[in-house]
């Protein structure tokens, strides 16, 4: 789902009345700070602060000369998401995700600013800066929302971790040497029994990311939809399921087996998994939201990613000249 942003009226609307705008940077890509550095003094210039986390604050600091951000501490930059307008984030996906992770219980839209490799969850890429800035002062971008997951761990019962997932929630086994005996029911009722590496639930988003690398299928990230992928099962059948937005998958670390597994959200929130547990993996609470500068539709973007080739199609001639596969 699209929502248009309402750009400001230049002649009711004050665009420096108090406007924050969250900044998450990657420290460990000199890239990203002097980008970072860029965007925040062109945003300063136009009367917009940045908000960063506080370990971040004195990096950035000593890279600006006409601008200062507010640092906020670990704990308080969630709640301090609600107060402003978008989050920038700069890196690859695993910096996007992490941003996520901050304002996935807000309202506040999040716009990726590529610095990786793939980069499918960014919008916008280093060299864009002006172009960025502007739109983010002008407000003339739309947010599009995504589904996300939920997910519980169980022990007899008891709670005892939640969290959620915007990519991919991956069950795997802790030790290389022995296979997970993991069983598995949709909506109540059971669907299979396999001895596998683990299994993926994953998203429309996350099609492309890990469930992808592992044999799934890419959906259309305006599905709403679960995507169940076992991995390296021994079985004969084993193949990538998509489910409906509403059902409910559980899956059993069978107690026989005396083999321990560990879950994983996005790659980086986890919590070990032992025999006799149960995961539960639902359709999310809260919905990501993705600022998009353009209209680009996703086949452009997945042949841009993938580098997919699309010689010979006689069909827009922008396209047949090589630019239909640029964002």
């Amino acid at each position: 789902m699209l929502w248009r942003v309402t750009p400001p009226d230049p002649e009711t609307d004050d665009l420096t009345a108090g406007r924050r705008v969250a900044v998450l940077t990657h420290l460990g890509r000199r890239e990203a700070v002097e980008t970072a550095a860029g965007i925040i003094e062109r945003l300063a210039a136009a009367g917009i602060t940045a908000v960063v986390p506080a370990s971040d604050a004195d990096v950035l600091n000593a890279r600006l000369t006409t601008a200062r951000v507010i640092g906020v501490s670990p704990e308080r930059f969630s709640d301090q998401a609600r107060g402003v307008e978008l989050m920038l984030v700069l890196g690859g996906d695993g910096t996007i995700l992490r941003g996520a992770e901050k304002v996935i219980t807000s309202d506040t839209p999040l716009l990726g600013v590529n610095l990786g490799h793939v980069g499918f969850l960014a919008e916008a890429e280093a060299a864009e800066i002006d172009s960025i800035v502007e739109h983010v002062v002008q407000r003339t971008y739309t947010v599009e929302e995504r589904f996300t997951i939920d997910v519980t761990l169980r022990d007899r019962g008891e709670v005892i971790w939640s969290s959620f997932a915007v990519n991919e929630v991956s069950i795997e086994k802790a030790a290389r040497e022995r296979m997970l005996e993991l069983a598995v029911e949709v909506d109540g009722l059971p669907l299979s029994r396999w001895a596998c590496d683990g299994i993926l639930v994953s998203t429309p988003t996350g099609s492309t990311a890990y469930a992808f690398s592992a044999g799934g299928p890419v959906l259309w990230p305006e599905l709403d939809a679960l995507l169940l992928v076992p991995l390296s099962a021994h079985a004969l059948f084993a193949r990538p399921l998509v489910l409906g937005p509403n059902s409910v998958i559980t899956v059993d670390l069978i107690p026989s087996v005396r083999t321990h597994g560990v879950v994983w959200c996005d790659g980086s929130r986890t919590v070990d998994l032992c025999p006799g547990m149960e995961i539960e993996v639902s359709r999310g609470e809260h919905r990501l939201r993705l600022a998009r500068l353009s209209q680009s539709p996703f086949t452009n973007r997945l042949v841009n990613k993938f580098q997919l080739p699309v010689e010979g199609w006689r069909g827009n001639s922008e396209w047949a000249r090589g630019r239909g596969s640029q964002q």
